[in-house]
């Protein structure tokens, strides 16, 4: 019998994928752990632990290299909030470019004791927030995945241009997109031929202040900056400042800081959203299945889909019984794993193998249930991680 812990508050949903699959929430030493945002440390980490699943795409509230040490598998949910994101973003440009938020705040302050004297003073004002249409406009979207090609598909119904660029675009991403999308070969190409740039790319080292002094200068007088991703992919200084200068008209962002919150109380240049890119009912219970399922799929068969730090594997099942076998992504690791069970006169039915950069999956389905022996062998292999012998049929 698996169990979980969550942290934060699951749907309901998700939980009940769980419950359907016979595992069961405990408050210590769980096989897995779900959360949202929650800042999760490895002193967090029971022994039991084999996998950790963020109910959302980003996982940076997660100690990736503590969780991989220890042959801990961790998972996100790519694209299961993608749809409220992509809608948030069309409702960035049209709140950076129509007046909106400064009409709302004037219309409520209006007199309205005198109708005849109000539609006057509306007539007379309305001119203020005269603002631009989307259509015919270019929309750079950085980072063409699951929520970028979304926003492409539907920035192309709204009429604009479509320039996309991402470097590590995925096939499936790829096969995605509208055939309308041009691709620029540099992030600078994006910029310079951009109205509104829309940026939708994890936080890693590699994406830390990604826009900043040395390219916001590429960007056309008046365009607007979308980011809606992570709030560190972001140099906000640099954003005021190319604001000041006018090399950006508007800022759209999901993540306040100090130096923003001070520049919207005086200006309307920037409009502060407060982490609300994925709120919605529709996007927590995609997210929260999701996760359940990744985790059920893991724990009761070695199967992994979508993980961040491990490759993914799979393998349908040919006998009841199943050895997860996770290791460092060193030579000679197979033959170490395939003699020890030899030793022992049992037959591999089948298996496989899967490496991503310093980790090693193995999933080997036996002939015969594997004993306590055999798994105690196994972790006593050097570079041997995880050892986990499951019960498929069950």
């Amino acid at each position: 019998m698996f169990t979980y812990k969550t942290f934060n508050n699951i749907a309901e949903d998700g939980l009940a994928v769980m419950a359907s699959k016979k595992i069961n929430e405990v408050s210590e030493n769980p096989d897995a752990l779900i959360l949202r945002s929650h800042k999760l440390v490895a002193d967090e980490f029971g022994s039991n632990l084999s996998a950790i699943a963020r109910a959302g795409a980003g996982v940076n509230n997660i100690p990736l290299k503590d969780a991989t040490d220890l042959g801990v598998v961790v998972f996100n949910t790519p694209g299961a909030n993608a749809n409220a994101v992509k809608e948030l973003v069309i409702c960035g440009m049209l709140l950076s470019s129509r007046g909106i938020v400064d009409g709302i705040n004037f219309a409520k302050n209006l007199d309205s004791t005198d109708a005849d004297a109000l539609n006057k003073m509306l007539e007379a004002q309305k001119k203020t927030f005269a603002g631009n249409e989307l259509a015919g406009k270019t929309i750079g979207i950085v980072g063409l995945g699951a929520i970028g090609s979304m926003l492409a598909q539907a920035s192309q119904a709204l009429g604009m241009k479509l320039v996309g660029y991402d470097p590590h675009i995925s096939i499936d991403s790829a096969w995605r997109l509208p055939r309308e999308v041009e691709k620029a070969e540099t992030l600078e190409d994006l910029l310079k031929q951009s109205d509104y740039v829309s940026l939708h790319v994890p936080l890693v080292e590699a994406t830390k202040n990604l826009i900043n002094a040395n390219n916001l200068k590429y960007f056309k007088s008046g365009s607007r900056l979308i980011n809606l991703s992570r709030g560190g992919i972001v140099n906000s200084n640099d954003v005021i400042e190319a604001l000041e200068n006018g090399n950006l008209s508007k800022f759209v962002t999901d993540f306040p800081t100090p130096e923003l919150i001070s520049r919207s109380a005086k200006n309307s240049d920037v409009i502060l959203l407060p982490h609300m890119g994925a709120s919605t009912k529709e996007a927590e219970v995609n997210c929260a299945v999701m996760a359940a399922n990744q985790i059920a799929n893991f724990l009761q068969r070695g199967v992994i889909i979508n993980s961040v730090n491990f490759p993914n594997v799979s393998l349908e099942r040919s006998t009841p019984h199943r050895l997860v076998i996770i290791t460092k992504n060193e030579p000679g690791m197979i033959s170490k794993i395939t003699d020890s069970i030899a030793s022992l006169d049992l037959n591999i039915a089948e298996m496989s193998n899967k490496s991503r950069d310093e980790i090693a999956v193995n999933l080997i389905d036996l002939e015969h249930e594997a004993s306590d022996e055999l798994v105690s062998q196994l972790k006593s292999i050097e570079h041997v991680l995880k050892v986990r012998s499951i019960n498929t049929a069950s």
